[in-house]
C-alpha cells in the first residue's frame, strides 16, 4: 500500500472523473461553483467576525462602552446574514453528494450486470464483497470526496483571507506558522501514513467479511438447522469477527500515537501565538484586541495549512476506500476473457449449437476436464451428458452457457432467446407467482388462463389457489419445496419455448413419473434438451449421449444403442 501519492490521485481520478466529464457534467460543475461561492462567503464572514471579536475585546480593555455595543450590534447583523449561507452550503453539498452517488451507483450496476460480471467475480479472490463496494463504498467515496475537496478549497480561501490579517499584525507569526505547518505535515505523512492506510483498508475488508458471514447464515438457516451445525457456524462467524477485532485493535493503537501528535500539534497553538507577540502587547505597541485578533487569525491560517494533519485519520480511511473502489472499477472494465492469464474458449453466434475442438480446464488451469471435444446438437437431436462426479459435466454446461472461459476451442451458440438454462437449484426471484412464471421476461403480457394451464402442465394445478392467486407475493424459496421449484422452472421453459433447453440435473428432486411427464412436455413444445443427469429413464428423450470418463477423455454415442 502506498501513501497519499501520485498513484492514489490517479486511482481517485479514475473513479471520480466520469461524473464530471460525461452527461451530468453541467449540473455537477454548476453545483460545485455554487458551493465555492458559498465558501467564499463563509471565508469573508469569518474574517469580519474575527475583526469584530478583536474590536469589542479592545473596547472592553479600554472601557469604551459605546464602542463595545456598536461592535456587538454589528456582530448580530453579520450573524443574521451569515447563518443562511452556512446552512445552504451544507444543503447544496449533500445534494451534490447524493446526485453523484446515484450516477456512480448506476454506472457500477451497469458494469456489474454486463457480461455476467456479478457471476465472474465470485471466483475472483481479489474482489471481496462486491455488494458492499457498491452499496457502501460508493456512498463513502462521493461524500468524502466532496468533503475533502471543499475543505481544501475552503482552507485555501481561509489561508488567503487570514494571512493578510496576520501579516498586518505580526510577520514573526507568519514565519513561525509556515515552519510549524510544514513540520507537522511531514511528520504525519512519514510516520503515520503507510501503517494507517494499510490497516484501514484491511478493516473495511474484515468488517465486510463478518457481515457476509452473518447474511450467509440467515440465507441458509434451514440446512444449518437440519445439520445442527450451529456450533460450526458460530465458530466461523466468531473467527471472522475476531479478525476484524484484532485488526481494529492494531488500528486504534496506531491512531493513539497519531492522536497524541495531532492534539499536541493543535493545542500548542493556544500558547505559541501569545508567547510570540507578548512583548509587543506588554510594551503597549499592540492593543489587547489586536492580540486576540492575531490569535484568531493564527489559528485560522494554521488550520488551513495543516489540513492534512488535522484530517489524517479520516484521509487514511478514505484512501483505503479509493483503493477498493478503483480496483473494483478496473476489474469491471475488463472482459471475462481479459481476466484469464491463459487461453479462452471462443464464443460464436450461429443458428444451432455446436462445440468445435473444445478443451475445458479448471478455473486455475491446473487440470484438463475435457480435451478436444467436437459435436453438433441439431434441433430435435437432444444430447445427454453422463459421467462420474468431478469429470466436468456441469463445467461443460457452464461453458455452453458462456459462464466458463478457461480452455480453448470454439462454441457456436444460437441467439439468446433460443436457449434457456435450468440449474439444479432453481432461482426464485422476489415477487409474485406471475413473475416467477414469466422470469426472466417479467414484463411479458400473458393471460391468467394461460398461466394457470401452464401450472397444470407442470403438475402444479392447485398452486395458485393455495397461495392466494397469481399476484400473491411470498418467500418462494421457503414456501415451495425443491421439487415444486424445479417444476416451476420447467414452466418457464414451456412458456418461453426456446429451441434449446440446457438442464443441469434440473429434475433431480422429482420422482420418475413427474420427470418423464416434464420431458414429454418439453419435447412436445419443440425444445431440444441438453441434459446432465444420472437417471437412465430420460435417455429416451435424447438422441446422443456424451460420456465424460475423466482426465479429459470422452465418448460420444447414440441413446438408442445404449452406447456412451
Amino acid at each position: 500500500m502506498k501513501g497519499f501519492d501520485r498513484h492514489l490521485w490517479q486511482r481517485f481520478w479514475f473513479v471520480a472523473a466520469p461524473y464530471w466529464r460525461l452527461d451530468q457534467r453541467w449540473r455537477a460543475w454548476g453545483l460545485l461553483a455554487l458551493l465555492v461561492l458559498l465558501l467564499l462567503g463563509q471565508a469573508h464572514f469569518a474574517v469580519l467576525f474575527n475583526e469584530q471579536t478583536g474590536e469589542f475585546t479592545s473596547a472592553l480593555a479600554a472601557r469604551q462602552e459605546e464602542r463595545f455595543w456598536t461592535a456587538i450590534r454589528y456582530c448580530l447583523v453579520l450573524l443574521a446574514a451569515a447563518v443562511p449561507i452556512y446552512a445552504f452550503y451544507f444543503y447544496v453539498r449533500d445534494k451534490l453528494g447524493i446526485l453523484w452517488r446515484r450516477w456512480l451507483t448506476d454506472r457500477f450496476l451497469d458494469s456489474y450486470f454486463t457480461q455476467r460480471h456479478y457471476y465472474e467475480l465470485n471466483a475472483n479472490a481479489a474482489i471481496d464483497n462486491p455488494d458492499q463496494r457498491i452499496a457502501e463504498d460508493i456512498n463513502t467515496f462521493t461524500q468524502r470526496s466532496l468533503y475533502y475537496v471543499l475543505i481544501l478549497v475552503g482552507s485555501t480561501m481561509q489561508l488567503v483571507a487570514f494571512s493578510t490579517v496576520l501579516w498586518s499584525i505580526s510577520r514573526d507569526l507568519v514565519y513561525f506558522l509556515v515552519f510549524y505547518a510544514i513540520f507537522g505535515t511531514t511528520v504525519a505523512l512519514a510516520v503515520f501514513g503507510k501503517p494507517l492506510l494499510g490497516l484501514n483498508f484491511m478493516q473495511l475488508r474484515r468488517e465486510a467479511d463478518f457481515r457476509f458471514g452473518m447474511v450467509r447464515i440467515r440465507e441458509n438457516a434451514e440446512p444449518i438447522a437440519f445439520y445442527r451445525g450451529e456450533a460450526q457456524e458460530s465458530q466461523q462467524v466468531r473467527r471472522r469477527f475476531a479478525a476484524a477485532f484484532d485488526n481494529y485493535n492494531r488500528l486504534i493503537r496506531s491512531q493513539l500515537f497519531l492522536n497524541l501528535f495531532q492534539y499536541s500539534f493543535s493545542l500548542l497553538t493556544i500558547v505559541l501565538p501569545s508567547a510570540i507577540i507578548a512583548s509587543d502587547v506588554l510594551s503597549g505597541e499592540l492593543e489587547v484586541g489586536r492580540a486576540v485578533q492575531a490569535g484568531g487569525a493564527f489559528a485560522a491560517v494554521l488550520s488551513a495549512i495543516s489540513v492534512i494533519v488535522e484530517n489524517f485519520e479520516g484521509l487514511s480511511r478514505f484512501a483505503a476506500g479509493i483503493d477498493r473502489l478503483s480496483t473494483f472499477s478496473r476489474v469491471l472494465a475488463a472482459t471475462p476473457g481479459q481476466r484469464l492469464h491463459g487461453g479462452a474458449i471462443e464464443s460464436v453466434a450461429g443458428a444451432g449449437l455446436a462445440l468445435e475442438h473444445v478443451t475445458l480446464l479448471t478455473p486455475g488451469g491446473e487440470r484438463i476436464l475435457v480435451r478436444d471435444l467436437s459435436l453438433a446438437i441439431e434441433p430435435g437431436q437432444g444430447l445427454m451428458i453422463v459421467g462420474e462426479s468431478g469429470t466436468g459435466k456441469s463445467s461443460l454446461l457452464r461453458a455452453i452457457a458462456g459462464l466458463w472461459y478457461r480452455g480453448g476451442g470454439r462454441i457456436v451458440r444460437p441467439p439468446q432467446e433460443d436457449i434457456l438454462f435450468l440449474p439444479q437449484q432453481p432461482y426464485m426471484i422476489l415477487g409474485t407467482l406471475r413473475s416467477q412464471l414469466l422470469y426472466p421476461n417479467t414484463e411479458r403480457e400473458v393471460e391468467d388462463a394461460d398461466l394457470l394451464r401452464l401450472l397444470e402442465r407442470v403438475r402444479l394445478p392447485g398452486l395458485a389457489d393455495r397461495l392466494g392467486g397469481l399476484d400473491a407475493e411470498r418467500d418462494w424459496e421457503k414456501v415451495l419445496s425443491i421439487g415444486e421449484q424445479q417444476r416451476l422452472a420447467f414452466a418457464r421453459v414451456l412458456l418461453t419455448r426456446p429451441r434449446y433447453a440446457v438442464l443441469d440435473e434440473a429434475t433431480s428432486a422429482l420422482d420418475a413419473a413427474n420427470e418423464e411427464d416434464l420431458y414429454r412436455e418439453l419435447i412436445a413444445a419443440g425444445t431440444t434438451p441438453v441434459s446432465v443427469s444420472h437417471r437412465d429413464a430420460i435417455r429416451k428423450f435424447h438422441v446422443q449421449v456424451l460420456e465424460l470418463t475423466g482426465d479429459g477423455k470422452w465418448r460420444l454415442g447414440t441413446a438408442a444403442s445404449g452406447d456412451g
